[in-house]
């Protein structure tokens, strides 16, 4: 006890969000200190050996742009690793990253997983950043960390509603007394939208686009309900019968109807939810509202769009694509938080 105290002087322990779009590490006590995408670019010698070319913003550039013998991967799929090897090596490339030194006392590290990860699964995370460096590993859930992160009271004996719309995952969760008390993981979000964008254009304008074109799109002009004002963008691609190089002009009444199958099955989830939480808990629900975080959660009008489906007053928190790294990094600084709300 007293060894790890005193190491815990000379480590800086850390929080990790790995997200499948992006991962972001909070040292203690320093806040944020790395948000990055979460991809990594190799290179494939002639003997079969793959070194890292590049991690994080530098890789993403190169996605959709490489010759043959690099490749630019993303190592989380759907919130769950799908590339142990990368992942580890993601990870430690961010751990050396954020201690800006090779060598370092190991650290004791809370990462946030998705809720309902198998245990096989959740073995492979915790593994991944033991191998990368790590002392000790916890882990915490996404709708807990989220609504940490948003400033819910989860301690007191009353239900709160999060539901934090990421890229590989949503995560729905009722949190009362410090702890989950119905929770739901749909592998539809950021991504899902994205490739939605792409098909649509695809089938309705026989243009073939990339994913980070489609990302791009969403953001621009992205909308899950009618706006005042129509948004409209230039969208360059390669048109699949003539093979030639063409621009279009997108508009969000566009997007809107390319998002709309996947939007509908985050609020269907979220009826499931609700369908299912206790009534007392309900009741509180009712009065508090619905809390929306994640990077989805910046669409423009979705909690118009959440709200008139569930009859239910629907916020966005503040700074809502940081809410589950900053309710990890709390996680982090308050030990006691961390001993109640652990599962693992």
């Amino acid at each position: 006890m007293i060894l790890d105290h005193i190491i815990g002087l000379f480590s800086n322990d850390m929080s990790i969000d790995l997200g499948t779009a992006n991962t972001l590490i909070l040292l203690k006590g320093k806040g944020i200190i790395i948000n990055e995408p979460s991809v990594v670019a190799i290179q494939n010698d002639k003997f079969g050996r793959s070194n890292i070319l590049a991690v994080g913003s530098e890789a993403k550039d190169m996605i959709g742009k490489t010759p043959g013998n690099i490749q630019a991967i993303r190592p989380m799929k759907d919130g769950v690793i799908a590339d142990f090897d990368m992942t580890e090596k993601m990870i430690r490339y961010f751990i050396e990253k954020a201690h800006k030194r090779k060598s370092f006392i190991r650290p004791r590290i809370v990462i946030c997983v998705p809720y309902g990860l198998t245990q096989v699964e959740r073995k492979a995370v915790r593994e991944s950043a033991m191998s990368a460096g790590a002392r000790e590993v916890y882990l915490v859930e996404e709708p807990m960390a989220a609504a940490i992160g948003a400033d819910l009271d989860i301690k007191k004996p009353h239900g709160n509603l999060v539901v934090d719309i990421g890229g590989g995952t949503t995560e729905i969760g009722v949190i009362s007394l410090g702890g989950l008390v119905i929770c739901k993981s749909i592998r539809v979000a950021g991504d899902k939208l994205d490739q939605a964008i792409v098909d649509y254009v695809k089938k309705k304008y026989n243009l073939l686009i990339g994913d980070r074109t489609g990302e791009m799109i969403k953001m621009e002009v992205g909308s899950a309900i009618k706006l005042e004002e129509e948004l409209s963008i230039s969208v360059k691609g390669r048109d699949q019968i003539s093979g030639l190089l063409v621009s279009i002009e997108l508009t969000s009444e566009d997007i809107r109807e390319a998002m709309r199958d996947p939007l509908k099955e985050i609020s269907d989830a979220l009826k499931d939810i609700l369908e299912a939480t206790p009534p007392d808990l309900a009741g509180d629900i009712v009065e508090n509202g619905i809390v929306l975080t994640g990077g989805g959660a910046l669409i423009r009008g979705i909690d118009k769009y959440l709200s008139d489906v569930v009859k239910l007053p629907v916020y966005v928190a503040e700074e809502p694509l940081l809410a589950v790294a900053k309710g990890t990094g709390k996680v982090l600084e308050e030990i006691n938080l961390l001993k109640q709300i652990i599962n693992d």
